[in-house]
């Protein structure tokens, strides 16, 4: 394993369910502080990190859409949802002495700043995490969407997507134990087969700009250190 990272600049993809630990929904605080550790182990290298959390844990809006409520009411709710998550994370971050910017797509000036590209790289530039949150903005986007649009927005070389599993596999490894584990696959391996890595309008929008995918288990102590000095771990999704 190399001594000096792989990366320079890296956007790192976590789920709200991330945060949420065994109890299955909110956030485990635990977790959280796990989960600073490691983006302070990385920090140190003097990595520039920038963060997109989902909301899953909260408030899913594809699932209440499909339970009734609008979608678009529902989709808003999801983006506080992540601004939550991204507040707490912001709060573990800041107790282990990294500074860190919590950046929004929705104005919320009492909390956080609004997002702002050149505001974003000068944060990233300053050694600060850059957590965006608020997803874009948008309805009926996802947070995967929105962690390719922000990498592709701050430069980042490469999207690190953090899980509880250790790559991509062509079928559920939890339930299959036959379940073969991919170590690279392709932008149109992923659309073609399925695979669950992200939904396919990230994983187009990465493909059109050559943007690099990790897949790796998150939940390893130390394992987004070793993906930043360039370690093989996980699956690795490219042209």
């Amino acid at each position: 394993m190399n001594s000096s990272p792989a990366y320079q600049r890296i956007l790192l993809k976590l789920s709200g369910e991330a945060l949420a630990g065994e109890q299955g929904f909110g956030i485990d605080s635990d977790i959280v502080r796990s989960i600073a550790s490691q983006v302070k182990e990385v920090a140190q290298l003097g990595v520039q990190v920038g963060i997109v959390i989902g909301g899953g844990n909260i408030f899913r809006g594809l699932a209440a859409s499909k339970a009734g409520f609008d979608r678009v009411s529902a989709d808003y709710m999801g983006m506080l949802a992540t601004v939550i998550n991204s507040l707490a994370l912001q709060d573990a971050l800041e107790k282990i002495d990294l500074e860190t910017r919590v950046l929004t797509a929705i104005k919320m000036e009492e909390i956080a700043e609004p997002f702002i590209r050149r505001r974003a790289i000068r944060h990233l530039e300053k050694q600060r995490v850059v957590i965006f949150a608020g997803g874009t903005g948008n309805p009926y986007f996802t947070t995967d969407t929105t962690a390719v649009l922000r990498a592709i927005e701050v430069e980042a070389e490469v999207i690190l997507k953090g899980t509880k599993v250790d790559g991509v596999y062509d079928k559920d490894p939890v339930k299959f134990a036959e379940a073969k584990k991919y170590e690279e696959v392709t932008y149109l391996d992923v659309v073609d087969k399925g695979l669950e890595v992200m939904d396919f309008t990230a994983v187009t929008l990465s493909m059109d700009n050559d943007l690099p995918i990790i897949v790796f288990n998150m939940t390893e102590k130390h394992n987004l250190k070793r993906v930043v000095l360039g370690e093989k771990l996980g699956t690795q999704v490219t042209g």
